[in-house]
């Protein structure tokens, strides 16, 4: 979407009224957003932040965990983008606690099937970069935190 008088706004500082910016992204449909796995607002950051010297996982330690989850992946056959519906349930199972935790999202954010399957497929995906072999209640609340359009603008 190219940039609107919404995020000029924004980016200056000024508070955009809700009604507007809901209206600029209401352009997106819910079928096509439903297709985006992963979807959130990247507010910039703050000067004092930039400056304040804290050490970040580099890059290069980024890249190891990304390729060990990659592995996992290719073991289990397929990448986790590309796991099919009737492996799902199978390969992303859920104890009790992660069960509620997308149950209450689910109902909360009215959420569709679809991005259902897709926040167990990036739930997945959490877990093999934690070097988990289950997926947990918190790899499903990291998951649900990036359907952050669904949940600020189209609930």
């Amino acid at each position: 979407m190219k940039p609107a008088r919404v995020s000029v706004r924004l980016l200056r500082g000024s508070d955009a009224r809700p009604a507007i910016i809901q209206r600029y992204t209401g352009k997106i449909s819910g079928p096509l957003l439903d297709r985006i796995d992963i979807q959130i607002e990247v507010p910039a950051v703050p000067f004092k932040e930039l400056r304040a010297g804290e050490v970040a996982e580099s890059s290069a330690d980024m890249l190891v965990r990304v390729e060990r989850a990659r592995e996992i992946q290719a073991a289990r056959g397929q990448v986790n983008s590309r796991m099919p519906t009737r492996l799902i349930r199978r390969q992303c199972a859920l104890d009790d606690t992660g069960e509620r935790t997308l149950e209450m999202a689910m109902r909360r954010m009215s959420l569709s099937a679809r991005a259902h399957d897709r926040i167990l497929k990036v739930a997945r995906t959490v877990a093999d970069l934690d070097g988990s072999e289950s997926v947990m209640a918190k790899h499903i609340a990291e998951a649900i935190q990036y359907r952050s359009l669904d949940r600020n603008y189209w609930n």
